[in-house]
């Protein structure tokens, strides 16, 4: 469980920067306070030997911030786009650090791409889809030190029913992600 002790403005931030975006619409002077962050990658997993689901859990410090009791989100397998290689082989290195599997870069099946937080980032986010067994496992996943992800696995004949249920608190990725196997593999 975590608790904030505190939170204080960032005067050199390492990942994100506070602007003031100034612009014209139809002739018009505009400003908005936005912060610039990366760009990500998220992975959709579907275990076929255990026909579910593998999505992390991890604390997110903003929502801790709003919700005090439960602070631990369900997403998908994800990460920044900081490196200078392609985003698929950074979606292989978060895959192989979050949750532990080897997946080679021509098995990811690109799903979309869209923005997120527009209203603060507006950063953009690849999705990808990729199934995995255990013979791709190699490590227990987790993340990096400070991040302490959990793997979770999501039967897909609870899927549906998680997708609804606010109790756990997930991404709109996981839903959008959900929805899209369940029209485009599940059907063949």
């Amino acid at each position: 469980m975590g608790k904030i002790t505190s939170i204080k403005e960032l005067k050199e931030p390492n990942f994100v920067k506070p602007v003031e975006i100034n612009y014209t619409q139809n002739g018009v002077a505009k400003k908005w306070e936005a912060v610039l962050s990366h760009d990500s990658v998220a992975i959709l997993l579907y275990h076929t030997q255990k026909d579910a689901f593998v999505l992390v859990k991890q604390l997110r410090a903003t929502v801790l911030n709003k919700n005090q009791n439960n602070g631990y989100m369900y997403e998908l397998c994800a990460g920044i786009v900081d490196k200078e290689c392609s985003i698929e082989q950074i979606a292989k290195e978060e895959i192989l650090e979050e949750c532990g599997y080897d997946v080679p870069v021509q098995n990811l099946e690109k799903i979309s791409a869209f923005y997120t937080s527009v209203g603060i980032s507006g950063t953009h986010q690849t999705l990808y889809y990729a199934e995995i067994d255990e013979c791709m496992k190699v490590t227990d996943g987790g993340g990096l030190e400070e991040e302490e992800i959990e793997v979770i696995y999501i039967p897909l004949s609870e899927a549906k029913k998680f997708m609804f249920d606010e109790s756990y608190q997930k991404t709109t990725g996981v839903s959008l992600a959900f929805y899209w196997f369940f029209d485009t593999k599940k059907g063949r």
